[in-house]
């Protein structure tokens, strides 16, 4: 068991045989079988005498005076498969390994303050980052080697383990003033990681020069923007060109937008037999995906597609956004409501393998005639469109991708879409479920605070936007379940929940997506535990991570472990950051509740990172986003009465499915307002009109007549 066939991975001890086991495993295991984290599981069965990160491993590397081998990843993370096949599965790597360091494991996803430590040493001394991450360090934590993947061998010019852990090891006993020297010298350079960079107050250059740089980097072929050799998504760059649009109408920004979504949609990036987007493109086309899901994508595209069809009205981005909840829901969901991290790239040993098809297995399920249609839809070739990134050549396998919408090619063909449209989602659910027999990626099952209060948040705005109370109601079991299983006694949010178990340390992004989901579900449904909760936790946030001396918010907590720097940053990466999550958030709630404080908050973490934000506007896009909010002109809408009657209901939806980027929606009750009149006090004096529903349009709090009727309420919130 201890050199198991890739991926065929021994089952993890049932908890009566855990409990038999000694601290270090024991047999079989090492000490990562007692975790919860899948990443981590999958390491459990490793010769590698793997630790999981805590002071006794740390103390242990000092006992035996030898170094710390970091290896930082997570589960669905394809090049860390590979490395573990090519070397820690590997007897021969493994001893050479354990003689030389302690080793500790760690998932990026459950430790973001680690990864972002260690990934900052990581890119300063090498120029580029990734998964797995490799960092050697004292037993004090100190950095002295970094890098990526390593193969077994040297191989594309990278030294191989082999070579790699001896040279480390004979440095460390022959050379250690010399390590020791460059570890102190790594150490001083991320200290400025814990500062910002604090700066003037952005303004509207600041913008402005982000589009531009969107502008002059935007692909106008394929969409997405030119800047390397893969295409990420990125969606909340796009859900800043929708508010530059919106207050610029500068047409291009649009066009950008438009573009973008729809090639993706037609890609191979996106899953058309089951849906979802995968994680990432390796061409220019966003045909050849890395295969693996991320519910933080889904979350972010998803808002992202029902903002463009707001702005829009394209069916095709509410089909997307309704494609993408599917996925989600069907796929992603747990029993208890929580959602999902991820699924893996590879099965079987092979990436992609689940999710392409050989032209003879498709005609096979599908039968000659609707095979043949199929294939020439979804431009399938005879010998395959996909060329596998590691094997360099193609497979013989295709992904299903599309070069115009689906009832344009029809239409080209000279077929009926009415006819053909149904028979192709025959088609495509004869492919499901034939697929659904395949071995399957591994899902990552682990329930994380900051991704499912992402997903909360744009199930909420596509619920309400789209009319769809499913949503709505499956982004109210979520927040339920954060804070029923996510929350520790003292009403502090913790990280992850795993099979009964949750725990770990909340960061700034657990509260400030979390308040992100709860804003957005509070105007999705008007229940006003959703805004207190939001509150709740964002004063919670002020107080545990906010810098009251430069402004921002640190990512780890003011009782957490100390690392070798306690980071702040606003960069936006695969999602936004924490830091312009929280001041999207501020804003919003200083509109809600008319209190200053907030929104002073919002400007002076603005201002905590005015440099970064005056040097890369284009990289710190959910910040604008916040920007052109405080910027306004703000908008609050209250609608006055019951919450069954229907034209009050009909005024909820015309605003729900407009494109209001810089306003809020509240309901005061007709009867007793005292819950959210303890929260934005303005309401108390904007009661239903002779006791029929009314709307209060107001700009800064300075408010129109009242109304009454449905047309003109529309009227009164298009006004720009």
């Amino acid at each position: 068991m201890r050199n198991p066939v890739p991926h065929e991975r021994p089952a993890i001890p049932a908890a009566e045989e855990l409990a038999r086991l000694p601290p270090d495993g024991g047999g079989d295991w090492n000490r990562l079988v007692f975790s919860q984290s899948p990443y981590l599981l999958q390491h459990a069965a490793n010769p590698v005498d793997w630790w999981p990160w805590g002071p006794e491993a740390f103390e242990e590397a000092k006992r035996r005076d030898v170094p710390v081998f970091l290896s930082v990843g997570y589960s669905t993370c394809h090049w860390c498969h590979v490395m573990e096949r090519e070397s820690f599965e590997v007897e021969e790597v493994a001893a050479l390994m354990n003689d030389a360091f302690v080793c500790i494991k760690v998932d990026r996803e459950e430790r973001p303050d680690i990864d972002q430590v260690y990934m900052t040493v990581t890119q300063a001394m090498t120029g580029q980052g990734g998964w797995p991450m490799t960092v050697v360090m004292t037993p004090e934590k100190k950095p002295f080697f970094a890098g990526t993947y390593f193969p077994r061998e040297g191989a594309y010019g990278r030294p191989g383990m082999m070579e790699l852990v001896p040279a480390l090891s004979e440095a460390w006993k022959q050379r250690r003033e010399e390590v020791m020297t460059s570890a102190d010298q790594i150490t001083g350079m991320i200290r400025p990681l814990g500062q910002g960079s604090p700066g003037d107050r952005p303004g509207a250059d600041a913008s402005r020069e982000a589009f531009e740089f969107f502008r002059d980097h935007f692909d106008s072929v394929h969409g997405g923007f030119d800047g390397g050799r893969n295409k990420f998504p990125t969606p909340h760059n796009l859900s800043f060109l929708l508010r530059h649009h919106d207050r610029t109408g500068d047409e291009e920004a649009l066009k950008i937008v438009r573009k973008t979504l729809r090639e993706m949609r037609l890609g191979g990036i996106f899953d058309h037999v089951g849906f979802g987007f995968h994680r990432y493109s390796t061409d220019r086309q966003w045909l050849l995906p890395h295969f693996e899901k991320m519910l933080y994508d889904q979350a972010m595209l998803l808002a992202a597609y029902t903002e463009a069809w707001q702005v829009t009205g394209d069916e095709e981005f509410r089909r997307t956004a309704e494609e993408i909840a599917e996925y989600v829901l069907r796929d992603m969901t747990s029993p208890e409501g929580g959602f999902y991290c991820a699924e893996d790239a590879d099965s079987e040993g092979v990436e992609g393998k689940f999710y392409v098809w050989p032209l003879d297995e498709l005609k096979q399920v599908l039968g000659e005639e609707d095979g043949a249609l199929f294939a020439k839809l979804y431009n399938f070739e005879k010998d395959g469109n996909y060329e596998e990134e590691a094997a360099g050549h193609r497979t013989g396998d295709n992904i299903p991708h599309l070069r115009r919408p689906l009832r344009d090619v029809i239409e080209q063909l000279n077929m009926n879409p009415e006819e053909t449209l149904p028979r192709i989602e025959a088609a495509r659910a004869k492919l499901f479920d034939h697929r659904e027999r395949r071995v399957h990626p591994y899902k990552d099952d682990k329930i994380l605070t900051d991704w499912n209060g992402l997903f909360i948040a744009a199930l909420a705005k596509a619920g309400g936007a789209l009319g769809e109370e499913r949503y709505t109601a499956a982004a109210e079991r979520a927040a339920d379940f954060v804070l029923r299983e996510l929350s520790a006694e003292d009403g502090r949010l913790v990280k992850r929940w795993r099979q009964g178990e949750a725990g770990l340390p909340a960061h700034l992004e657990d509260y400030a997506f979390t308040v992100w989901g709860l804003l957005d579900l509070y105007e999705a449904t008007f229940d006003v535990r959703w805004l207190k909760e939001a509150l709740r936790l964002n004063d919670a946030m002020i107080e545990h991570f906010h810098d009251g001396e430069t402004g921002g918010f640190f990512l780890t907590a003011d009782d957490s472990e100390e690392l070798l720097v306690r980071s702040k940053d606003a960069y936006d990466g695969a999602v936004p950051s924490g830091n312009s999550v929280a001041a999207c958030n501020l804003a919003r709630i200083a509109r809600i509740t008319g209190d200053a404080r907030y929104e002073e908050l919002a400007w002076k973490t603005m201002e905590a990172f005015g440099q970064s934000i005056g040097r890369s506007p284009q990289g710190n896009c959910q910040m604008l986003i916040a920007l052109d909010f405080l910027l306004g002109p703000g908008r609050e809408i209250v609608l006055a009465g019951d919450s069954g009657d229907p034209v009050l209901a009909e005024m909820a939806d015309a605003a729900r499915s407009r494109f209001l980027p810089r306003s809020v929606l509240l309901h005061r009750p007709a009867g007793d307002a005292s819950g959210i009149a303890g929260i934005a006090g303005f309401v108390a004096s904007q009661p239903p009109v002779g006791g029929e529903s009314t709307a209060y349009v107001c700009r800064n709090y300075a408010c129109e007549l009242p109304v009454r009727d449905v047309a003109r309420f529309v009227e009164l919130i298009e006004k720009n």
